[in-house]
């Protein structure tokens, strides 16, 4: 992953580079009221709603016994998928959602995930827990849950072991109307329409579990998967999507953009988790009952994506200075180490209001990016990661993280709107990093919504916004916090950390004061 750097000096050099980011300048004292600007910005430059995906690999309980269950668990069903996190998901307004991996999708085979469920074939999934995979949930499978959601499905076709005709045939059962055998197939399965699936990523993590490549090798073996990745007119046009880099890796960035036409791929990835160590070797941190030091360094970690993005972006920009290629983080969140006694290949981890603050300030960065990331998926939705449903049989809970996708999902496809303040620093033994993150937008409506993260655990934040060219004469608002930066909720107490109704703000004149309580998530409604 990324190396080490001096969070600090990257976001005073880095962060004035894209349009739209929080300027971090000289700190105010505590006592000081930090004023805010919310500028007019640029109607052509919206926060795209897909910023606000999600991910489901074959691994642990995603999958199996999260969105698909057991014929015999009392939850409500619809087949085999269970209806309760449908809904859940529905509510936030899901937009996109990433099937089969992960490193999975470049073992995955389609054909062995369609027609009768009987006569599927098996498989180990040697990359989670070595797991007997009975392919039961596949292609029609995973559609009708996208269907079901509402949202638009993103495939991974299989690079790393597949072959370029195994993909194409994937593209033409899905998409063609013509009369070929994979289409017949189709109908015969019980589709008859084409499901007119527009996003592909060619290959996952092709420095890695996808193949170990290198920059060079993988531009060409992507060309020729690209080449024969058709579009049918039944269907709408590809979204041809590179697999990209892994956290700051300038290099593999740099050689996609240099080597691929830009009418070849759509959009290009990039990987880049939270660890609270920072560390891929040896303990990666605990999910909870972690300390105010060890909460500390998980935020330092994940500010780094700041200038990550903003790297890769003026890589970017160098080759494609229209911005037509977008840039999709498509795997982001925190890792920790796995719950003690569960399966280390599965992957299962709490969630508490320390991810609820690592989401936010994530979701502030992407937002104000918005003239380049038109995409992100939280690894993982159900049961995985950073995941916003948690299950045990018949119960489910909702995370803290997803009630901040229930807040954020006012700015999905609004109008970004740059904020400019001056962060105070949140300091912890000598140690300091920004106290506060924001991020705006309007909507179609006119309605003005301002997200605000204060990752002080002790001190809150006043704050007096100006709005020049904005009309407003009511604010309300939602927030999310709790006494402890560890707590969260759990079977027995679904509801130790959720949202509350936020009476702070207030119409000054033609300014906005509002004081944000410490370690808290907070978005404004201006109407």
């Amino acid at each position: 992953m990324s190396q080490p750097f001096s969070l600090p000096r990257l976001l005073r050099q880095t962060l004035g580079l894209a349009t739209g980011l929080v300027l971090l300048t000289a700190a105010p004292t505590e006592a000081q009221t930090i004023p805010i600007t919310v500028q007019p910005g640029n109607p052509k430059v919206v926060i795209s709603k897909h910023i606000y995906g999600h991910f489901a690999e074959h691994l642990g309980r995603c999958i199996y016994d999260g969105f698909w269950v057991d014929e015999k668990l009392n939850v409500p069903k619809q087949g085999r998928i269970r209806m309760d996190i449908v809904e859940a998901l529905r509510k936030i307004k899901v937009p996109n959602l990433r099937w089969p991996g992960g490193c999975f999708a470049d073992t995955y085979h389609w054909r062995d995930g369609v027609g009768s469920a009987a006569q599927r074939p098996k498989m180990l999934n040697m990359w989670w827990g070595n797991n007997l995979e009975d392919n039961s949930f596949g292609t029609h499978e995973f559609l009708e849950l996208c269907k079901l959601l509402g949202t638009e499905p993103y495939l991974a076709a299989n690079v790393g072991s597949g072959t370029v005709q195994e993909m194409a045939g994937w593209m033409e059962y899905l998409n063609s109307n013509d009369d070929t055998p994979l289409v017949l197939e189709r109908r015969k399965n019980g589709h008859p329409e084409p499901y007119g699936v527009s996003w592909w990523g060619i290959g996952n993590e092709s420095w890695g579990c996808g193949g170990n490549m290198t920059a060079e090798y993988y531009t060409d073996v992507y060309k020729r998967y690209a080449t024969f990745a058709h579009s049918y007119p039944a269907s709408p046009p590809l979204k041809k999507i590179v697999s990209g880099a892994n956290g700051d890796d300038a290099h593999w960035t740099e050689t996609c953009m240099k080597n691929i036409p830009l009418n070849q791929m759509w959009g290009l990835t990039l990987h880049q988790y939270t660890l609270p160590t920072g560390s891929w070797t040896g303990s990666k941190g605990k999910a909870t009952g972690f300390d105010e030091q060890q909460y500390f360094n998980t935020l330092r970690n994940c500010l780094k994506i700041d200038a990550v993005v903003t790297k890769h972006a003026a890589i970017m920009d160098k080759y494609d200075k229209d911005k037509k290629v977008a840039l999709l983080v498509d795997e982001w969140g925190v890792w920790t180490d796995v719950e003690p006694g569960t399966n280390p290949g599965h992957l299962y981890q709490q969630n508490t209001l320390r991810d609820a603050l690592v989401a936010g300030t994530t979701l502030n960065i992407f937002n104000n990016h918005a003239d380049r990331v038109r995409g992100a998926n939280l690894a993982q939705a159900v049961n995985v990661l950073q995941a916003l449903v948690l299950t045990d049989k018949e119960r489910m809970l909702l995370t803290p993280t997803y009630h901040v996708f229930d807040l954020y999902q006012v700015h999905q496809d609004a109008q970004l709107l740059p904020l400019q303040f001056a962060s105070p620093d949140y300091v912890l033994n000598g140690e300091k990093l920004p106290a506060l993150n924001a991020s705006a937008s309007r909507d179609k409506a006119g309605v003005v919504h301002i997200s605000l993260v204060n990752l002080d655990t002790k001190k809150s934040q006043k704050l007096e916004t100006v709005l020049p060219g904005v009309s407003w004469k009511t604010v309300s608002g939602r927030i999310l916090t709790s006494g402890n930066v560890a707590d969260h909720n759990t079977f027995d107490k679904p509801n130790n950390v959720k949202l509350a109704a936020f009476n702070g703000a207030r119409k000054r004149g033609d300014k906005l004061s509002v004081e944000v309580p410490p370690q808290s998530v907070l978005v404004l409604e201006l109407k």
